[in-house]
């Protein structure tokens, strides 16, 4: 049963539900794979992210990072042989575009290994995603882009939600008639588990131009 995990950003570390889900949910620990949203920035990458993991007690016998510094051929056996890919948070499109041009995405889907994403590495595992200049992306135009699809709907991720939900209703409404829309704040996770999904934190599902806050179930 596949399962997967679109993170908002925690600004100190991951909530104790969401910890112990995760330590029940990853039981195969031999390889972390983290795929960098800044591929050509090298210092740092994936450090924030990695702590969460180390505070909730997740160690891995290997480490890996996926960025420029690693080649094509390379990163596609990590992704391959997994437990886990993590997806950083960062630039939304330049991480997009990464996984395109290392052929990245079809080998996430096929994965047996936990899938997560935070921010901008949750956005990308979606179905399709709306980049609007309202929401902070350096665009002129909205455009929806192709995420990787692990689940049949779309994700903002991180974003104000409380102080600009006129806002994100007016900018998604035309998306969520075609596909679910999970809005999500920092501190909040949406985990999906075969046909499950779980709720942490303050999370919306905005279907059909209507937008509701969902119940936390974790």
């Amino acid at each position: 049963m596949k399962t997967h995990y679109y993170l908002g950003w925690f600004n100190n570390f991951f909530p104790e539900n969401l910890a112990r889900m995760l330590q029940g949910d990853i039981t195969d620990r031999k390889s972390l794979a983290m795929i960098s949203s800044n591929p050509s920035i090298y210092e740092n990458n994936g450090a924030t992210e990695r702590s969460w993991l180390d505070q909730a007690g997740i160690m891995f016998d290997e480490y890996h990072l996926i960025n420029y510094r690693v080649q094509k051929e390379e990163s596609q056996t990590i992704i391959q042989n997994a437990s886990v890919i993590f997806l950083l948070g960062g630039d939304i499109l330049k991480l997009n575009s990464f996984l395109k041009e290392y052929g990245l995405s079809d080998l996430i889907k096929k994965s047996s290994a936990v899938v997560m994403g935070a921010s901008a590495g949750a956005i990308n595992m979606s179905a399709k995603w709306l980049c609007s200049k309202s929401f902070g992306d350096e665009v002129e135009m909205n455009s929806v882009y192709e995420g990787i699809g692990l689940d049949n709907f779309s994700v903002l991720s991180h974003f104000d939600l409380e102080n600009n939900m006129a806002l994100v209703q007016s900018e998604l409404s035309f998306l969520s008639e075609e596909i679910d829309i999970y809005a999500s704040n920092k501190d909040c996770a949406l985990r999906v588990k075969g046909d499950k999904i779980d709720v942490i934190g303050n999370v919306y599902l905005l279907s059909h131009s209507k937008i509701q806050k969902l119940e936390e179930t974790l």
